[in-house]
């Protein structure tokens, strides 16, 4: 796998479905065609912007199979890998790996629940993951109110020693959280990468130092974002500030609370943009009121994007 992967937008991709709410595979393969066109380092499926965590392991298969024939191995698929134990991650990863992902995202499990957490048990789970495949593995710092994990410095430092764990999207929309992670890779003694997936300070976290971006908002205004980020990387700061001022309002209303709703707002984003035909989410996630869809469209027009 090459380190470009890493270094710039990987938008976790939205999942169609039907009124039924079923996974649309036409319209997969439509939309997966369209965010293809930009200048993507890899494609996120099966993630909490794809309603992975929602799916049937089947269907999560699926999912890889239809976005790994339609790209034609052009761009590299991150597979969220979401499991209750070890045993299970390590099933799952396999097949994921055989469905055709090139990377896995590792979701936080249950077994993380409490504080502290004891570094060994994700070191532990990461580690049998990690034996099963030949993929990298990205970890994940997810904001606990979306039910993940905030690591402390040790378990961090623990979970690099497992050598197929290459890089981590940090998402715990925390700018303090974000530096102090960074903090504690910039000590390791090899690379590791840095994703944000902070949708809240995009641009900042570049200028802090991201390697790249793995964002539910890189669905969207994805080729602003390459173009916002490509700026930060030349030092060409003006222009990353004029992007950022342009999009940033769209990712407040996207993500403003409840942040659960983020999935159907982009959907339904993605349909006012004429990408997606409907905005079905599958229960219990509901669809958004008319007052978020009326906030979504005027952000939309402000943000010269409809």
């Amino acid at each position: 796998m090459k380190s470009g992967l890493f270094e710039g937008l990987i938008p976790a991709t939205v999942l169609p479905m039907d009124e039924n709410f079923k996974v649309d595979e036409d319209e997969l393969r439509r939309y997966i065609d369209w965010i293809s066109r930009f200048r993507v380092s890899g494609l996120a499926v099966n993630v909490d912007t794809g309603e992975g965590l929602h799916l049937y392991f089947e269907e999560q298969l699926k999912v890889v199979e239809t976005c790994r024939e339609e790209l034609k191995r052009r761009i590299p698929i991150v597979a969220g890998l979401s499991a209750r134990f070890t045993d299970e991650a390590v099933k799952n990863a396999k097949m994921l790996e055989e469905s055709g992902a090139d990377a896995l995202l590792i979701f936080p499990i249950p077994a993380y629940a409490g504080v502290p957490l004891d570094p060994v048990i994700p070191y532990n789970y990461h580690k049998a993951v990690s034996e099963a495949v030949r993929i990298p593995l990205i970890a994940f710092q997810l904001q606990r109110a979306l039910g993940g994990v905030e690591y402390s410095k040790q378990a961090l430092k623990k979970l690099f020693e497992v050598d197929g764990v290459v890089a981590i999207k940090e998402a715990s929309f925390n700018a303090r959280k974000f530096t102090e992670t960074l903090r504690v890779i910039s000590s390791l003694k090899r690379k590791v990468y840095v994703l944000t997936g902070n949708d809240n300070f995009i641009l900042e976290s570049f200028i802090l130092g991201a390697d790249g971006g793995l964002l539910g908002f890189g669905t969207i205004a994805t080729d602003l974002q390459i173009e916002m980020i490509d700026s930060v990387k030349r030092r060409d700061y003006n222009k990353a500030f004029e992007i950022s001022e342009r999009i940033k309002p769209l990712a407040d209303v996207i993500f403003m609370p409840p942040v659960r709703n983020y999935r159907a707002r982009l959907k339904e984003a993605l349909v006012m943009l004429g990408v997606l035909k409907k905005a079905y989410v599958r229960p219990p996630l509901t669809p958004i009121s008319e007052a978020e869809r009326k906030a979504v469209r005027n952000v939309l027009k402000k943000s010269g994007l409809l």
